[in-house]
């Protein structure tokens, strides 16, 4: 079953979709970036590097492809929530708020494009259930090969890696096209919230609250609070501050930039503000979070 529509990858220019810029000459300019090449990873492992990586609103500035094995548990995609299984397939493309959570055992793999993919890939999100034995058989052996070309020394190994990666994108688009006929229409509120995430995650670094969001979205606080509740149980405050203290957790563990410097980068009003809000939904300060990870 399909669970978000999209047109066959075929009608798709060559344009990707834009990924909110950070201005240059602050601290944002020193944001970590994703890798420019494709890499593969394990789903079972992702919790280890903390689970806050996969259960915290986020975004990525690369494209991924999440391919489930076993184990079940829901994830967030756009401000929809919906749950996963064996033998799901989900498609994230750049720019998209999502979190997912981790449920006991799981297993299956995470391909991550890099920022620098030129394939031919959705520009929405996808959501498939890969039914049949034969296509379940199919992307497990392209991501066994991607992952040997990843693993390789021989020559030409990085051609042949994008090769496989192509691979890939042609059996994304046979699936999607075989379950045109599947997709489930989202209602008004998930539509709002689908938007709402848009604009969190261009404005997220901005200091932008939620009233000037609503009004934007031309409805109240109250309405859009309770269309965020109704479509993925968070309020529209705790999404726009998840994400923002998503983006502090990364700064903290990945760069040497000065806490004040990322407090005025996320758009807070003061680094004792910023640190009152990051312990509050962490329990450390940010200088324990940046010493201990």
């Amino acid at each position: 079953m399909k669970f978000f529509s999209t047109p066959p990858l075929s009608q798709f220019s060559q344009s990707k979709p834009r990924v909110p810029a950070v201005a240059s000459g602050d601290a944002g300019a020193s944001l970590p970036s994703a890798p420019s090449l494709a890499r593969v990873s394990q789903i079972s492992r992702l919790a280890k590097a903390g689970r806050w990586r996969v259960e915290a609103m986020r975004a990525l500035s690369e494209p991924c492809l999440l391919w489930f094995t076993r184990g079940q548990g829901r994830i967030t995609l756009g401000g929809v929530t919906r749950g996963y299984g064996p033998n799901n397939v989900i498609f994230i493309p750049a720019g998209v708020m999502h979190s997912y959570e981790l449920g006991s055992q799981p297993q299956g793999q995470v391909v991550h494009f890099g920022r620098e993919s030129d394939l031919v890939l959705p520009h929405s999100v996808q959501h498939l259930r890969v039914r049949d034995a034969i296509s379940q058989g199919e992307i497990s052996s392209i991501l066994e090969a991607v992952q040997r070309e990843l693993d390789s020394e021989r020559p030409a190994a990085d051609r042949a890696l994008q090769h496989q990666l192509g691979l890939l994108s042609v059996w994304l688009e046979r699936q999607i096209a075989s379950n045109q006929t599947a997709a489930i229409q989202t209602s008004g509120a998930r539509r709002l919230v689908s938007r709402y995430t848009t604009l969190v995650e261009r404005d997220f670094r901005s200091g932008v609250g939620v009233g000037d969001m609503a009004d934007e979205l031309g409805v109240t606080v109250t309405h859009l609070t309770r269309a965020c509740r109704e479509s993925c149980n968070k309020g529209a405050s705790e999404m726009l501050q998840e994400r923002r203290l998503y983006e502090a957790r990364e700064l903290l563990r990945d760069t040497k930039i000065p806490v004040k410097e990322i407090a005025a980068s996320l758009g807070y009003t003061s680094p004792a503000y910023f640190t009152r809000a990051f312990h509050a939904k962490t329990g450390k300060t940010p200088i324990d979070f940046r010493r201990t990870g």
